[in-house]
This record gives structure tokens, C-alpha cells and sequence, in this order.
């Protein structure tokens, strides 16, 4: 299965990601090779780098882990291909805009049938541009937000809340629906079921958070994460597939949501 990592951090800061460090730790890590991307939400945008190659044979990737921009919030996502072929348009994250922000969204699992639902019928603005169930997923997820937006009025962080909460709960009655969306503002993170190392079959959890207060010097932690927040003295969540460390991670229950803003669990 795919793998997930998000970053919440208090201010600003240039955040190192290992991607292979990532890949090391899934249920699957030789499979890992169809696809790679991370976005860093910068405002209202996102700067978006991804490539329909392993993330171990890209040299952009070991540009990103020295030199990835300066942000609070940013997602990662290793593809490892259930639905779509291996190319540029299958690769995720994902970004739409909606309210004059760019929303961004990365899913793990496999949502059997969706295209195919008459729940999940796609027909307004948002469409997908490669065949992922994960995309039409987001695609499905845009329009059930545009219904609350008006116009560039942010709906409330409830009416956010309750409608992502509503779109995961009917995602998850096809298949593994873990997934990391943001709008600009806040990260939402839905655990659900995956594939489990220790034992090979899909269960929960399917994501794990850390919460962490960093200080100079770097957290001795940093080098099993694979990661590094070059900025201390501020606090900090990492959401991850499978935990990335040692540390106290907390495993999200199957259809737990939680909503992270600035480096805390709201």
C-alpha cells in the first residue's frame, strides 16, 4: 500500500523529508517505486514537486531532502499502484482550488468501485485528470465542500470538520480510505485500515500522530524520522502511516478524524 506523511509545525520553518526512510518502514517497501510527491502549503498556495518514478532513483527528491522550502504544513505521499498506470497525472498529492485557496489531498487504500458508484457520481466543475480512485475520491470530496463555500467566505472550522467527517465515513465503506486533506488553513487526518507488517492483513491502525516540542539542538529523534525541522523552539506534529521513530506515537482509531492546525491537535 501506499504510504502517508504529513508536518504541522508552529512557524515557519524548512522541513527534510526521507522519503526513503518513509518507504523503509512500510508493509511493503520493495514495491514502493510507482510514484512519489510532496506539497508544501506556502498561504494560500501550494508548492506541489512530484514524479511518476521512485523516489530512490530521483535526484529531485535528494535536492527536496537538503533544500525543501520553508512552510507549516506539508504533505508527502509513496505511490505504490492499485488503480491507474504509472504516470505524472496518478501521482499524488493531489491539488484543487476552491475559495482562492489551493486544497490539497493524499490518500493510502483502495476504494473498489468508486467511479462506478452512483454515490460518487462526478458531473459539476471538479474532474480527474488521471484514473485513480484517489483522485475521483478529492474530486468527490471539492464538490461536497463547494456546496458549503460561498464564494471566498471560509466556512466554519465545524461545518469543515462535519462535511470531511461525512465524506470519510462513505469513502470507507468501499475499501482502505486513509487520507491527509488540507485547506490552506488546517490539516485534516482520517485513519482507517491498512495493510499491517506484523501480520499482512488490512486492519486498523491506519495512520499514527506525534505531537513534539522541538528545541535547539535538533531532536534526537530527527534521525530515525528522517526528517529534520530546521527551525526549533516550536512545536510540531507528524502524521505518518506507520510511526517514523521510537517515540510516543498514538495510533488513530478505525474512522477517528483529527484536525491539526500550526504544530497542534485541535
Amino acid at each position: 500500500m501506499c504510504e502517508l506523511l504529513a508536518v504541522s509545525t508552529s512557524r515557519p520553518s524548512r522541513l527534510t523529508f526521507s522519503l526513503s526512510a518513509l518507504s523503509a518502514r512500510s508493509a511493503s517497501p520493495g514495491n514502493m517505486r510507482d510514484g512519489w510527491g510532496v506539497a508544501y502549503c506556502q498561504g494560500a498556495d501550494v508548492a506541489l514537486f512530484r514524479e511518476p518514478v521512485a523516489a530512490s532513483d530521483s535526484e529531485l527528491v535528494r535536492y527536496l531532502e537538503r533544500e525543501g522550502p520553508a512552510t507549516t504544513l506539508a504533505i508527502s505521499h509513496i505511490r505504490h499502484a492499485t488503480q491507474g498506470m504509472v504516470t505524472l497525472a496518478n501521482t499524488q498529492p493531489f491539488v484543487r482550488e476552491l475559495g482562492g485557496v489551493s486544497h490539497c489531498f493524499a490518500h493510502n487504500g483502495n476504494l473498489v468501485g468508486i467511479a462506478s458508484d452512483p454515490r460518487f457520481e462526478l458531473s459539476g466543475r471538479y474532474q480527474p485528470v488521471g484514473q485513480t480512485d484517489s483522485e475521483h475520491a478529492l474530486c468527490v470530496l471539492m464538490s461536497q465542500l463547494a456546496s458549503i463555500w460561498d464564494g471566498k467566505q471560509r466556512p466554519s472550522l465545524e461545518l469543515r470538520r462535519s462535511t470531511v467527517a461525512g465524506f470519510a465515513a462513505s469513502i470507507s465503506t468501499l475499501g482502505p480510505a486513509n487520507f491527509l486533506y488540507s485547506d490552506a488553513q488546517v490539516l485534516f487526518a482520517y485513519g482507517h485500515r491498512r495493510i499491517q507488517a506484523a501480520t499482512g492483513r488490512v486492519s486498523a491502525p491506519g495512520l499514527w500522530f506525534l505531537e513534539r516540542h522541538c528545541s535547539i539542538p535538533p531532536h534526537p529523534g530527527d534521525e530515525q524520522l528522517g526528517l529534520r525541522v530546521h527551525e526549533g523552539d516550536q512545536s510540531v506534529v507528524f502524521v505518518a502511516s506507520v510511526p517514523l521513530s521510537d517515540e510516543a506515537w498514538k495510533p488513530l482509531q478505525e474512522g477517528e478524524l483529527i484536525v491539526v492546525s500550526e504544530g497542534a491537535v485541535l
